[in-house]
């Protein structure tokens, strides 16, 4: 387990205690264990800071919490998704780091909450991605947004659906985000790349956890389906500037990589990082990873209007 030694200390931590337990899979688990454990592990990403105003909206269906930092119209707009493999995450996984972007990025940060797996099956989290980036997109000036500066964005699973709300965006032509920040993201369903292999055991969230959630949310779809693993798509030409976070130790990192790589052969204003020493879910761990606070400095950074930071 030399490679341990390469982890942050307070990753590594995890990972021991993971390892010690017996590495135990999700599949093991129920869903409903699958979501309390997210659940528990929310004060790993630091304190729930103060942000000026929160509110939430319910429109034709869907839900979303707004955070405003301060009293300033036409901010810019971050659309965000969040992670949990498709069966997992709400609002509250995610409420303390998008606190810290609204506030670092002096931002309207807005949460959406899709429909869940295996209650609610493809194509209900995309077909509510997608129609929750429109009703931000026609909502957003009235609560202190600028319509012309949206930037779509989520970790994990919710990477995904924003990779794939944009393709859709792109091919009803009517608007496209500014740019869109894709955070580790889930982007092939038959979880064929070499990093599933070297880091799909040992790192808390492995291979069982990210093809157990596909398996249940695609539900029978083919893996190789556009929408499943949009990886493998031939239409990324056009999409907006595109942003992408890695983690070293992360079944993932592959294909986000090799994403990176077919947007630049597609001409795509894309730039790619990679977070070394961290997992799978280091952007959510801030109160004990340093990459983890840095990497919301960055993406904070991307949406600052006040900033000359455009990329990585």
């Amino acid at each position: 387990m030399a490679l341990l030694n390469k982890l942050e200390p307070g990753i590594r931590s995890l990972v021991e205690v993971f390892i010690e337990s017996g590495r135990p899979s999700a599949r093991e688990q129920t869903i409903e264990e699958r979501r309390q454990g997210y659940l528990n592990t929310i004060d790993l990403a630091g304190d729930a800071v103060p942000v000026r105003e929160i509110a939430e909206h319910t429109i034709d269906g869907i839900r979303l919490r707004l955070y405003k930092p301060s009293e300033q119209m036409n901010l810019p707009v971050m659309v965000y998704y969040h992670g949990g493999c498709f069966v997992s995450g709400d609002f509250d996984t995610h409420d303390r780091q998008l606190r810290q972007l609204a506030n670092l990025g002096n931002a309207l940060v807005i949460a959406v909450e899709y429909r869940l797996a295996p209650e609610h099956i493809y194509p209900a989290a995309h077909d509510d991605a997608f129609k929750a980036a429109g009703l931000v997109r026609e909502h957003a000036l009235s609560w202190g947004g600028d319509p012309d500066d949206i930037t779509i964005a989520g970790d994990s699973a919710g990477g995904h659906l924003a990779l794939v709300t944009c393709l859709r965006l792109k091919a009803q032509g009517d608007w496209l985000p500014k740019r869109q920040v894709l955070i580790y993201p889930m982007l092939d369903a038959t979880g064929a790349s070499g990093s599933y292999e070297t880091n799909g055991d040992d790192y808390v969230i492995t291979r069982d956890t990210l093809l157990s959630g596909f398996e249940v949310y695609l539900a029978g779809l083919p893996t190789n389906h556009p929408e499943a693993s949009p990886l493998h798509r031939d239409d990324f030409e056009g999409l907006p500037e595109t942003h992408i976070i890695t983690a070293e130790f992360d079944p993932l990192v592959d294909e986000g990589e090799a994403l990176y790589h077919r947007l630049l052969e597609a001409g795509v204003h894309a730039q790619c990082r990679r977070y070394l020493g961290v997992n799978h879910g280091f952007f959510q761990l801030g109160a004990i990873s340093g990459a983890g606070r840095t990497a919301i400095q960055d993406v904070a950074s991307i949406i600052a209007r006040t900033s000359r930071h455009t990329m990585f």
